[in-house]
């Protein structure tokens, strides 16, 4: 990996185009040699402009009069601090981690949107300026960036990692992840940040995998339907099938689950939850002289959760447990899924970050999903696939794609 003293001078430099960083830590900071013998040792990583980094405001994207600077680091990134990691920068979020795009522009096209919410963490990997950076997602904030940058994006299991120390603003959704350049790089993040104990951050029971476990034989695949969710494009779609054929002349038993019913179902409770979460969190800055300062985008989602009631809400709720029980036990033999990770490449479209439509049903249900980059469509833009397992098997998908991605990469 790229030392803490490369990845500041890259991203120093090299950021003009990009913009990928909202601010760099003091040069004077950031270590010249690797402290310790941790298994990141050395390894710089931006950080999401809703983590607190100790000494760094969190401005969370938003218009508002910055904060003071956190007095401490996020959770998160206190334990790849303990693992050797440097955190170099705050990057780039959409406001308040929803629609509303920052200036980072696309490595591979400045022309075209990063995607979003944690558009200046994958950009800065995409561009070589740090090999890790953690985001978030609610929707599709970890891996419709990772594929519109054509870098590795992972979104843990909920509730895997902890979240003190982040802007929470949908609290049943909002997961910490993570991109990087490779799977491996991600394994590794992977070992410091989830725990292998059987607990979760929050206390719940996980699955007790570990770290080091090796998928060994021939996966069980189930490919998605894709009509219920939306069109693809041609190279979309093309990577998709190449993903498939590929595993299966590789031993993979695929199988095509019909599910379009429970895809619609699970998409209508995804959008009607993140917006009524999403208008508690900020309702006091609405009936606030502050108010003006929110995107007109942000303040019509504002106004749209409110008018969701408290009974709405639990029903949905109700709903959604149902649902994720009958998922959990309908996929209980599949090793993973493979699904789109976004429509498209990225769009020629600095004003909008895409569409998360294939990313919002795992972010429900609190699903462990993966982008693996593939290859490249005739325009240079990135293309690949989302992969998703069931609930803490997240190193168990990790395990598969170090084994597999060498497989299915085009070129």
């Amino acid at each position: 990996m790229l030392s803490a003293q490369e990845a500041y001078v890259r991203s120093k430099t090299g950021d003009a185009r990009i913009q990928a960083w909202v601010c760099l830590a003091d040069e004077a900071s950031v270590p010249r040699a690797p402290a310790g013998q941790g298994a990141l040792a050395g390894a710089a990583f931006g950080v999401k402009d809703v983590i607190d980094v100790g000494g760094m405001p969190t401005r969370s994207g938003s218009a508002l009069e910055p904060p003071a600077p956190a007095t401490w680091d996020a959770s998160c990134v206190t334990q790849l601090r303990a693992a050797g990691a440097v955190p170099i920068g705050k990057t780039v979020t959409a406001e308040f981690a929803y629609v509303t795009p920052g200036p980072t522009r696309n490595p591979h096209n400045l022309a075209h949107t990063p995607g979003g919410s944690s558009s200046g963490s994958a950009a800065a990997v995409a561009a070589g300026m740090v090999d890790l950076a953690l985001g978030t997602q609610t929707g599709g904030s970890m891996i419709r960036p990772a594929a519109f940058c054509g870098v590795v994006g992972f979104k843990p299991t909920f509730g895997r990692v902890h979240r003190l120390g982040m802007s929470v603003l949908c609290d049943s959704l909002d997961t910490i992840g993570w991109f990087s350049r490779t799977v491996e790089q991600s394994r590794q993040v992977a070992s410091v940040l989830l725990p292998e104990s059987g607990v979760r951050a929050g206390g719940m029971r996980a699955g007790g995998e570990r770290a080091g476990d090796a998928p060994d034989g021939s996966p069980r695949v189930a490919l998605l339907p894709c009509g219920a969710i939306g069109e693809l494009s041609a190279a979309a779609r093309g990577a998709l099938e190449d993903c498939v054929t590929r595993l299966r002349e590789h031993g993979a038993t695929v199988v095509s689950p019909e599910l379009d019913a429970d895809l619609e179902t699970l998409l209508h409770i995804h959008a009607q939850t993140m917006h009524a979460e999403l208008a508690r969190g900020l309702l006091p800055i609405l009936h606030s002289p502050r108010a003006g300062l929110l995107s007109p985008a942000l303040r019509k989602a504002i106004e749209r959760g409110l008018g969701i009631s408290h009974t709405e809400y639990a029903s949905l709720q109700r709903s959604r447990e149902r649902l994720a029980r009958d998922w959990r036990e309908r996929f209980g033999e599949i090793d993973f899924i493979v699904t789109p990770s976004a429509p498209s490449e990225a769009p020629a479209d600095m004003h909008s970050t895409g569409s998360s439509l294939f990313n919002r049903v795992w972010s429900l249900l609190g699903w462990p999903a993966l982008h693996l980059p593939t290859g490249q469509a005739d325009n240079g833009l990135p293309v690949g696939v989302q992969w998703v397992a069931r609930p803490d098997e997240d190193h168990a998908l990790l395990g598969w794609a170090q084994r597999l991605h060498p497989l299915i990469r085009r070129g």
